[in-house]
């Protein structure tokens, strides 16, 4: 009995020293571990970093600053404008009996247009006429008693009374026949009336009355309207600030050009010249008007047309010229990026005198500079830049060859301008 009691006593403290032992390594096995993740963790943090690498260069489009002319013009807003609009209108008033045109009709000045009965008119010319046959027989009449009295009276057989009476006679016939010849005069006018002519060359607008209709004498609606298409011109505003270049041109009698755009401004429609600019500046508006012909010879401007308006006022000669596509704005600055030797850029303000189509006169850079077109995203001064290849002919859309490195800029004096 009393040794099952101590054989059991042995197991349980044989099992407590095991389980001991085994955390007690356990707890040692932990301890290192986490001695070894501080170590690594103070390594990491102690260890000296790698100084970055310089970033890699920019890849970029460029252009090259030359010499030479550039146009500098106005771009104004303007409208159509005939030299003569007339409506037609009778002169007398009858019944159109005739209508000679056709709508749309390009016709000539003096050509027929319509016709109002003239029986009417051709009735009191008729009239006229015999009152005029009359009234000069009876002149006539008045003159051979004339000379009849005259002799008489140097013959002393009638008084000078009657005399007298009978020179006053010829002298009413004589008023009379003028009357007469006004009222035939006046009559013939108005059968002429009746033959309504165009009083200009132009295009027949849409017929306003029909044959048939009585029309009134100086109707304020008319029969038609025409309308001058060759030449033509075209009215548009200038501002007030630019009038003085204008002026200083055709003060020196030079003819400024014109061209008219559509409203796109991506066609050109005519060729023409500034005729005059208006006496007065709108004070509205601050601009003033000015008018500009146009040959018209096809018919390229219509009537009340809205065209883009561009006028010539000089040609500047012998000027830097930048591509616009170098250009950068900074509110009221502009400048570019000027590529330097060791194939880095350099910020350069400009000062734009002049922008035409993709060029550009401007002061601030000299000519054979090449510049920075394209790839200016996180561009700066001083950034290390590369030069696209462009594109070989009949490439895919979006294709380049790989970046080149920058080439020095040229440093032979740039060629004259053609």
């Amino acid at each position: 009995m009393s040794g099952d009691v101590d054989t059991a006593g042995s197991s349980r403290g044989t099992g407590l020293r095991t389980w001991i032992r085994y955390h007690s390594i356990l707890a040692t096995l932990i301890g290192l571990a986490v001695l070894l993740v501080v170590w690594l963790i103070i390594s990491g943090v102690m260890k000296p970093k790698k100084k970055p690498g310089p970033p890699p260069p920019i890849p970029i489009a460029e252009g090259q600053i030359k010499t030479g002319n550039i146009d500098v013009y106005l771009d104004e807003l303007g409208t159509v404008t005939p030299v003569y609009t007339v409506t037609v209108a009778s002169r007398v008033a009858g019944e159109l009996t005739e209508v000679r045109y056709k709508e749309g009709q390009l016709v000539k000045k003096n050509e027929l247009l319509a016709v109002v009965d003239p029986r009417p008119y051709e009735a009191v010319l008729l009239q006229s006429q015999g009152a005029l046959s009359r009234d000069q027989a009876a002149l006539k009449n008045a003159r051979i008693d004339l000379v009849r009295y005259q002799n008489s009276f140097k013959e002393h057989a009638i008084p000078q009374q009657q005399l007298a009476t009978q020179e006053a006679l010829v002298e009413q016939d004589e008023g009379t026949v003028k009357v007469d010849q006004g009222n035939l005069e006046a009559a013939q006018v108005n059968v002429d009336y009746t033959r309504i002519l165009s009083p200009i060359d132009g295009r027949v607008g849409l017929r306003l009355v029909d044959p048939g209709n009585i029309v009134p004498a100086n109707g304020t609606t008319g029969i038609a309207v025409i309308t001058q298409l060759q030449p033509i011109t075209v009215i548009f505003t200038i501002a007030e600030d630019s009038l003085s270049q204008v002026v200083e041109q055709t003060s020196a009698g030079n003819t400024l050009a014109v061209k008219a755009l559509d409203r796109t401004k991506q066609h050109e429609l005519a060729d023409g010249t500034l005729l005059t600019v208006d006496n007065q500046i709108n004070t509205t508006t601050g601009t003033v008007r000015a008018r500009a012909s146009f040959p018209n010879t096809h018919n390229e401007l219509f009537p009340n047309q809205f065209v883009n308006v561009r006028l010539l006022v000089k040609t500047l000669t012998d000027v830097t010229l930048v591509p616009e596509a170098a250009i950068q704005r900074n509110n009221d600055v502009a400048f570019v990026y000027v590529i330097q030797p060791d194939s880095s850029v350099k910020q350069q303000n400009i000062k734009i005198i002049a922008t035409e189509g993709q060029v550009s006169a401007a002061t601030g850079v000299t000519a054979g500079q090449h510049v920075v077109t394209d790839g200016f995203d996180r561009l700066q001064s001083g950034s290390k830049i590369t030069i696209r290849k462009p594109a070989a002919k009949g490439a895919p859309d979006g294709s380049a060859g790989a970046p080149q490195p920058a080439q020095q800029p040229s440093q032979q004096a740039p060629q004259p301008s053609q």
